[in-house]
């Protein structure tokens, strides 16, 4: 057996740091299309 999976310290599923991932690059880059969306309108 790998000794990695002997001693496992973080039980916690891998899902929910995909979503925790997910949602934190998603609220990043909808954050930036906010912001060039708002410089694009002030610059009309």
């Amino acid at each position: 057996m790998n000794k990695f999976e002997e001693n496992i310290t973080n039980k916690r599923h891998d899902i929910i740091d995909a979503g925790v991932g997910f949602v934190v690059s998603f609220g990043f880059f909808a954050t930036m299309f906010i912001i060039a969306t708002v410089v694009q309108v002030i610059g009309r």
